[in-house]
């Protein structure tokens, strides 16, 4: 397993894509049996579960069978449901304009840990940096923020606001102060590097084999879902040439049309698997 592909961030991925379909909990035996071919081994399922847990995102809960499982919190289903928004558009939202959400905050020093909080969260919204204390986005983000804020708790601190982008510097100068676009690219290239020829080799084949297509399908989307997050979705006009950020999403819509549904038939519970 590659440092990108932790045990955590698999179990997520795996909800994300099919644990949420499930009828109720999934089975802790489950879950164990559908990291196994990503490369987890059960001990890291269970501990990375635990994790989770504690984080509030999974609930231990009892399937109908009476074995022990674990299912979604709200707030982890609210978080995947803004989730998809991103990793499945197909052009990104702002690729068709629509202004910019300002997020504009002030934190007490008595709060300061507060204020760390806050800038990783934008950050890892996509929000750019305008000013000290003024974060900039695309407007189609402002619904996300907007939800992860208030589920953080933070709303209090922030004011939201929309506009547009009058100058002094052309526009496109100014996105290359906001974010840090070279970095940005990289993840998109080392995104391409992996999993296009993964692709390649999908294309030259005639069958689907379900236990492969979900190996490789949730291995692509474990590296792809970051990859909105870090790249807002600028509009064309203000990126620079040769930005692989469209080849890059190009490449996952492809992968998710041949393998996702495949890959569903891997991860749906075999009723003969022990649970335990």
């Amino acid at each position: 397993m590659s440092e990108q592909h932790t045990p955590r961030s698999l179990i997520v991925t795996f909800y994300g894509a099919y644990g949420r379909a499930a009828p109720g909990p999934v089975p802790v035996a489950e879950l164990v049996r559908l990291l196994a071919p990503v490369g987890v081994d059960a001990p890291s399922v269970r501990s990375s579960v635990s994790r989770l847990k504690r984080r509030g995102l999974l609930v231990p809960a009892r399937t109908a069978a009476g074995a022990a499982g674990y299912a979604l919190s709200p707030d982890a289903r609210q978080l995947l449901d803004d989730g998809d928004r991103r990793i499945y558009a197909n052009p990104p939202a702002a690729r068709q304009g629509g202004g910019w959400v300002l997020a504009v905050f002030s934190v007490p020093e008595s709060e300061r840990q507060k204020r760390h909080v806050l800038r990783s969260r934008l950050a890892g919204l996509g929000f750019g940096t305008a000013a000290p204390g003024v974060w900039i986005a695309p407007a189609h983000l402002y619904e996300e923020t907007r939800h992860t804020l208030e589920r953080l708790q933070l709303a209090a601190y922030v004011d939201l606001f929309r506009g547009e982008h009058l100058g002094f510097a052309a526009t496109s100068e100014a996105v290359g102060r906001w974010w840090d676009l070279a970095a940005i690219a990289k993840q998109h290239e080392a995104f391409l590097d992996r999993h296009e020829p993964v692709l390649r080799s999908w294309q030259g084949r005639t069958d689907t084999p379900p236990d492969a297509a979900y190996r490789d399908y949730l291995l692509a989307l474990d590296s792809w879902r970051r990859l909105p997050y870090a790249d807002p979705g600028l509009p064309a006009e203000l990126l620079p040439d040769g930005w692989p950020g469209e080849r890059s999403a190009e490449v996952f819509a492809a992968l998710d049309e041949r393998l996702r549904e495949a890959g569903a038939r891997f991860a749906t519970p075999d009723p003969s698997t022990p649970q335990r």
